[in-house]
């Protein structure tokens, strides 16, 4: 796409150098950057992109955009007051705005945005951005964002048009919220699952975490629908589009007569019986806001009884063994509850505390294990660059009972090895992932994958 054309009418000013030279490509990163690509350099978290603009132009960028010229370069350079809103822009333009041509859905929360978002995709069909996975059209990509960059995001959503989808769910964090990654992205959905205490290490205060969560519904169109729980109130303050409450019991989509098992959920909403795998009070919930999208989008008739279920959430992993990525006092407390709802002789539960997070959270976290638990064992997470053993006496000042093993797998083996037939146990924090990061390195672990080795190993496979 010619410069010119780029930027037409775009809040973006040409400092010096041509409008006619071709863009290839849009980029923020300039490791990653290609040939005839015009190379973004803004503010990030860490780092400062205009660091990168000489390694960008030996890389072969045509254009320069930041937010302060420089006249020692010669390069075509352009400048824009806010650099992220104008990286937004540049990306819907470049990417055809392909949001417009899907239903779009983005749901933000601390817990259930995962298990919301694969319900939604497995009912509509739709293409998925989140946590886990990328998913577009047949291919399947593993996440490295919750929500990836705008450029990224763009880039997915056109991709997503191209294969035939009709509509997209996307996890909408509240990083990605603050750092403008889905601004310029049409959404006709929002939906907002809850707000407990989490990344108070980014957001400081809860109320600053909130008002950013509520930027997702601030910025709906009018004709656009926000489903929220009912009674919520913070979360559309300043929203303009039409609202669609749900709930257990009240709300637009209400789920009633509630009948939870060991191995399904079965409920209704307006006198329909739905049966699905998931279990959990927390789960019906989930399943209710995105019965509420499906509603948005005109689809009435869903059926959950087949849903394959969500990698790492609640997942049964062998026998009286789950596994679950709930690394908040709120989703431990939510699935500590659920199970023990099935009535075990005992609960054992496993976890620990990402390194360099929300500190406050780890004592109440320890707290709400050793409430629900008959046993607590506090392990590693993934420290990075803290040390194990502190944070683990963090988790500690909230269940002093608790034994600590901090290795991972020795935790795990040493839970699986006192538990009874009639027992349950919990093995929290880490859910779908893969590895273990530590502070200099980075290395293979995945909690199911450990589970079944170790129940292999004393003949239980």
């Amino acid at each position: 796409m010619k410069l010119k054309k780029l930027i037409e009418n775009l809040p973006i000013e040409i400092f010096r150098g041509s409008k006619e030279v071709e863009v290839t490509s849009l980029c923020s990163h300039s490791k990653y950057l290609a040939p005839g690509s015009l190379f973004i350099a803004k503010v990030g978290t860490h780092t400062d992109g205009s660091q990168y603009i000489n390694e960008a132009i030996a890389s072969g960028a045509v254009a320069i955009l930041t937010d302060l010229p420089n006249p020692s370069l010669k390069i075509t350079q352009l400048i824009a007051k806010d650099v992220r809103q104008a990286e937004a822009l540049l990306a819907a333009r470049f990417y055809d705005d392909p949001s417009s041509e899907l239903f779009m859905v983005g749901i933000t929360g601390t817990n259930g945005k995962t298990t919301t978002s694969y319900l939604i995709h497995y009912l509509l069909k739709s293409g998925m951005i989140g946590t886990i996975e990328y998913i577009v059209g047949k291919v399947r990509f593993q996440s490295e964002l919750t929500t990836p960059d705008i450029i990224t995001n763009q880039k997915l959503l056109r991709e997503m048009v191209k294969q035939g989808c009709r509509s997209a769910v996307m996890e909408v964090s509240s990083h990605a919220l603050s750092q403008k990654r889905t601004e310029g992205i049409d959404f006709d959905c929002a939906i907002f699952t809850n707000l407990t205490q989490d990344h108070l290490d980014y957001h400081h205060t809860i109320e600053e975490y909130a008002a950013t969560k509520a930027l997702l519904f601030k910025g709906l169109k009018k004709e656009a629908t926000a489903v929220v729980p009912y009674g919520e109130k913070r979360m559309i303050a300043e929203c303009k589009s039409k609202i669609l409450t749900y709930g257990i019991g009240q709300g637009d989509v209400a789920a009633t007569d509630l009948h939870l098992a060991f191995d399904h959920t079965t409920f209704k909403v307006n006198g329909k019986e739905y049966k699905m795998p998931l279990v959990g009070r927390f789960n019906v919930l989930n399943a209710v806001a995105a019965l509420a999208a499906c509603r948005v989008y005109g689809k009435e008739d869903c059926d959950l009884e087949h849903f394959p279920s969500v990698p790492g959430r609640l997942q049964r992993v062998k026998d009286n063994v789950f596994v679950d990525f709930a690394h908040t006092p709120d989703a431990l407390e939510n699935v500590l509850q659920a199970l023990r709802e099935f009535a075990p002789a005992r609960i054992l539960t496993v976890f620990g505390a990402g390194g360099d997070r929300d500190r406050g959270k780890r004592p109440k976290m320890g707290a709400v294990a050793a409430k629900y638990s008959d046993l607590v064992i506090l392990t590693s997470d993934n420290p990075r660059s803290e040390d194990p053993e502190k944070i683990c006496a963090e988790i500690a000042v909230g269940a002093p009972s608790a034994l600590i093993e901090i290795d991972r797998r020795k935790a795990i083996e040493r839970a699986i090895g006192l538990a009874d037939r009639d027992d349950l146990v919990l093995i929290a924090g880490k859910g779908h992932e893969s590895y273990q990061i530590f502070a200099h390195k980075t290395i293979p672990f995945d909690d199911r994958k450990v589970v079944m080795e170790i129940l292999c190993g004393v003949g239980c496979c």
